[in-house]
């Protein structure tokens, strides 16, 4: 077991962890349909009241943070994770959250005439813009086909650049800004697509209908969630169920993989002078976990 220190208790679903210049993280809280603010003594406090299903959270260009809103979800007693749409489900969206106050814009909630489903993760590119994944919505008998989409933080354009893609999750650009690596939650894969210009990557060839080359893929009940890439390239995937983070080579070995003190490891993000502090969200008891990590995660750009 890793030498994992619990930070903050009682999250609802903790997800997207961004570490803040002040020491603090950010993170969201899907059940309880919230942002929230852990400062370094653990203490919990309203960040913003977004609604929806706040999931994926990024530092844009102009320090407003940005976030994946999956919509909401239905949540059974006993179970950690949510069953279906939350009754008031009407679309995913993309939200800016003022910094200061907290206060929810929306962005965008379709594209191309056709609504997001459940957006999940994003990251912000050198140019400004950014990639976010749609997970696509869980149903009891059927499910929406995930994606992965280009939108500008002024909410001026958004484009689709992979579809469908079964259970898009977690996104991270290579430290050139090259390669954007997605998580496929179902079937744990790692997915590398190559970056021609901000906004375009290479089209499809071969047998993969959304043109991403597969990294790597773990056998038996893994499952992946979000990912944080590091200053030397690896990308660590957060591993449901088996409960790890998973340090996987650009090539598709695994570096190495650190147990967790929970089945549901959700997401990891860095941040530190050194940038060896990583924040897990472990979500099936929702706490805060920090450890040091062996090398240091790569900065984001404006983060």
């Amino acid at each position: 077991m890793s030498d994992v220190r619990i930070l903050a208790t009682g999250l609802g679903f903790p997800e997207g962890p961004v570490a803040m210049p002040d020491g603090s993280v950010i993170l969201t809280e899907i059940r309880n349909q919230r942002c929230s603010r852990v400062t370094p003594d653990g203490k919990v406090s309203l960040f913003s009241a977004a609604g929806g299903g706040p999931n994926g959270l990024a530092v844009g260009p102009d320090g407003a943070l940005y976030l994946c809103n999956n919509g909401g979800s239905r949540y059974v007693e006993g179970v950690s994770m949510g069953q279906g749409p939350h009754p008031d489900y009407k679309f995913g969206s993309i939200q800016r959250l003022d910094r200061n106050t907290g206060a929810a814009k929306l962005l965008y909630n379709e594209c191309e005439g056709h609504k997001l489903s459940a957006p999940n993760d994003l990251v912000f590119d050198k140019s400004g813009g950014f990639y976010f994944t749609d997970l696509g919505k869980r149903y009891a008998r059927h499910r929406d086909h995930g994606g992965l989409y280009y939108a500008q933080p002024d909410g001026s354009k958004i484009t689709c650049l992979a579809y469908p893609i079964l259970s898009a999750n977690g996104c991270g650009l290579s430290p050139d800004g090259k390669t954007l690596y997605v998580a496929d939650t179902e079937g744990a894969r790692l997915w590398a697509f190559d970056i021609e210009a901000p906004g375009a990557v290479r089209k499809p060839t071969g047998h993969a209908p959304h043109g991403g080359r597969m990294i790597m893929g773990l056998p038996g009940k893994a499952r992946f969630d979000s990912l944080a890439v590091m200053a030397s390239g690896n990308i660590c995937v957060a591993t449901l169920t088996t409960g790890f983070i998973t340090e996987i080579s650009p090539t598709g070995e695994i570096v190495r993989e650190v147990k967790m003190p929970d089945i549901y490891p959700t997401n990891i993000c860095f941040g530190g002078a050194d940038m060896k502090t990583a924040y897990i969200t472990l979500s099936d008891q929702g706490k805060l976990g920090v450890m040091q990590w062996p090398e240091p995660g790569l900065k984001l750009n404006y983060n």
